[in-house]
């Protein structure tokens, strides 16, 4: 009788049920299912740099990353325009697109390095394809830009070449007088320039209001030049000789 009610009030076991110390069958407890939780939306101060791109927002600094002033995107622009010209051997327009870098971004001293490390190169590659002028109208061409440049010694030696091949030139003669003049040379400049009005009376009006010979004004021997004898006119301009270099 026992037997029968105890096989009638107890549950049927399963596998996961466990025999008690004392033969009395327990089952084991089962933990209760967690329910998923949803995530808590992220604030817009948390969002990721992607969905801040992707939001059109400029992505914030990376920490540690340098910060950039506002100049130097305009500086590497120009130096990149510069490394342009240089690798189509533009190298008088590479020189001045860096050398602009040096002169109006004082404060991008990171990028000087390399920019003065290609103005050599520029320098270098137009000193080599540079050729020394063979006629005189080259030389004549070469000394007024020495001249417009400020390289007095260099625009006298070239005139001095046109001179010595043709002693008559009166044009070479005036440059001379403005090449000694503005080196503060008096005394060669009157002397080049009397020669000068000699060959071609012109010359003498054309030295009257000429800026380049004005640390002449002062000049006795200058002012003596610049007055015409009585009666004498030209209006004959001596053509320039063109002949090559011996």
């Amino acid at each position: 009788m026992t037997d029968l009610i105890r096989s009638a009030t107890l549950p049927a076991t399963s596998s996961d049920d466990v025999q008690g110390p004392r033969g009395v069958f327990m089952a084991k407890q089962r933990r209760p299912a967690l329910k998923p939780t949803k995530a808590p939306p992220q604030s817009s101060s948390a969002r990721t740099p992607r969905a801040v791109e992707a939001a059109g927002q400029p992505r914030p600094p990376e920490p540690g990353a340098p910060q950039r002033r506002s100049t130097y995107f305009e500086a590497v622009a120009l130096y990149e325009r510069g490394l342009e010209a240089l690798q189509r051997h533009a190298y008088q327009q590479a020189a001045d697109l860096l050398g602009s870098v040096l002169r109006q971004y004082p404060e991008e001293r990171e990028l000087h390095e390399r920019v003065r490390l290609y103005l050599n190169i520029c320098q270098r590659q137009a000193t080599q394809r540079q050729v020394a002028p063979q006629t005189v109208d080259e030389r004549l061409y070469a000394a007024t830009l020495s001249i417009n440049g400020g390289q007095y010694d260099q625009a006298i030696a070239h005139l001095r070449l046109v001179r010595d091949e043709d002693p008559d030139n009166d044009h070479a003669i005036y440059m001379l007088a403005v090449a000694h003049a503005q080196r503060d040379e008096h005394a060669e400049a009157v002397a080049h320039l009397e020669r000068a009005i000699a060959l071609n009376p012109e010359n003498r009006a054309l030295a009257r209001n000429d800026p380049d010979l004005e640390p002449l004004r002062g000049d006795d021997a200058f002012r003596a030049a610049l007055e015409a004898p009585p009666g004498v006119r030209s209006d004959r301009r001596r053509p320039i000789k063109t002949r090559s270099a011996r």
